[in-house]
Formats: structure tokens, C-alpha cells, sequence
């Protein structure tokens, strides 16, 4: 390699103090290898270096098994982090989860059944009292009717009592006016009779005679 091809155009150079040999001679280091010995030894590293960078390391076919190898034991190794650290909680986490919409589905459902009852119950208590007023409107109309009723009938039996009454006036008045009136007619037919020159008359004779005209 690149390495190789370092150490061995280092050993060709002359050491400190050495005389150059001269120019167009091969120069002969201490392993007393030539021109010709450096040269192969460059075209060698030259071969090996092309060589390995021909291919690309992963699909050099020599190093399939240790490949397979480790790429099973890093499968292995990426299993047993996954089941026995993630897995386990990525498993909690959705069970955790889980466990709370289950508990909120059943909490809502619990405040849905609450919320029923209590909307039954409200509408119960609505329809008891429309109930119990609707009585109590009855009750208080039926007790404002008889009222009304009790006082109208006491007014009609006064108002019929005070019918009598001046009726009874009436008649007592209209019986001494008719008497008055009666003797009133008497004497003036008696008058009637003195004026026109027909004699006198006797009261019970003028009396009888209003009486029959009145009739």
C-alpha cells in the first residue's frame, strides 16, 4: 500500500553524511537493493491499492460471512432492546391510555345516567306541581264560585225581602190614597150635585154611586 511505497523510497535515500553516488549510477541503500528492486517494489504497492479499492467493502464477496454475522447479532441485539425496553413501553403507555378512555366512557356514562334521572326527576316534579296548581286553581275557584254564589243569593233573598216590603208599602199607600180618593170623589160629586141645583144628596147615595163608577 501507500505505506509500503513510503518506507521503501525512504530507505533508498542516502544517509547523513553519506556521498551522493554520481549522477546516472543506480543508487544501492544498505539492504543493497537497485533501481530495478524499487521500482517492483512501487509497482506492488501500485497492484495492491488498486486492488482493494476496486470494490466497495460492503460488497466484497470475502466478507459476506462476517457480515451475515454481525448483521444478525445487531438484529439480535436490536430485538432485545425492542421487546425488553420499548415494546414494554410503548405496551404500557397504550394500556395506560386504555385504562383512562375506559375510565372517562364510563364516567360519562355515569354523568349521562345522572343527568337522566335528574331531567326525570325535574319533569316529574314540573308535571306534580302543574298538577298541584291546577288544583289549588280548581280549589280556589270552586271556593270563589260558592262565595260568589252564598252572596248572591243572600242579595236576591234581601233584594226579594225589600220587594216584599215595598210592595206591601205600596199597596198600603195605594189602599189609603184609594180611600182618600174615594172620599175625595164623594164630596165633590156632593158639591157637583148642590151646584147644579139637584137637591142634597146623602153621603151613603154618592159613595154607593163612586163605588159603581170606579167599577
Amino acid at each position: 500500500m501507500a505505506s509500503d511505497y513510503i518506507q521503501l523510497t525512504q530507505t533508498d535515500e542516502p544517509a547523513a553524511g553519506e556521498a551522493l553516488p554520481p549522477a546516472g549510477e543506480p543508487q544501492v541503500g544498505e539492504a543493497g537493493h537497485g533501481e530495478g528492486d524499487t521500482h517492483t517494489a512501487v509497482g506492488t504497492a501500485a497492484d495492491h491499492g488498486g486492488e482493494h479499492g476496486a470494490t466497495f467493502p460492503p460488497f466484497d464477496s470475502s466478507t459476506f460471512a462476517s457480515q451475515l454475522v454481525w448483521l444478525a447479532i445487531t438484529f439480535g441485539l436490536f430485538y432485545y432492546l425492542m421487546s425488553k425496553m420499548v415494546l414494554p413501553r410503548i405496551a404500557q403507555t397504550l394500556e395506560q391510555r386504555h385504562d383512562r378512555i375506559a375510565s372517562d366512557l364510563a364516567e360519562a356514562e355515569r354523568l349521562k345516567s345522572e343527568t337522566d334521572e335528574a331531567i326525570a326527576a325535574y319533569e316529574q316534579s314540573l308535571a306534580e306541581a302543574r298538577q298541584r296548581a291546577n288544583e289549588i286553581a280548581k280549589s280556589t275557584r270552586d271556593r270563589v264560585q260558592s262565595s260568589i254564589d252564598a252572596e248572591r243569593t243572600e242579595a236576591e233573598d234581601a233584594l226579594a225581602t225589600r220587594m216584599q216590603e215595598a210592595e206591601a208599602r205600596i199597596a198600603e199607600v195605594k189602599a189609603q190614597a184609594m180611600s182618600n180618593v174615594d172620599e175625595i170623589a164623594t164630596e165633590a160629586a156632593a158639591e157637583i150635585v148642590s151646584a147644579l141645583g139637584g137637591g142634597k144628596a146623602t153621603k151613603a147615595e154618592l159613595s154607593k154611586t163612586v163605588a159603581d163608577v170606579r167599577a
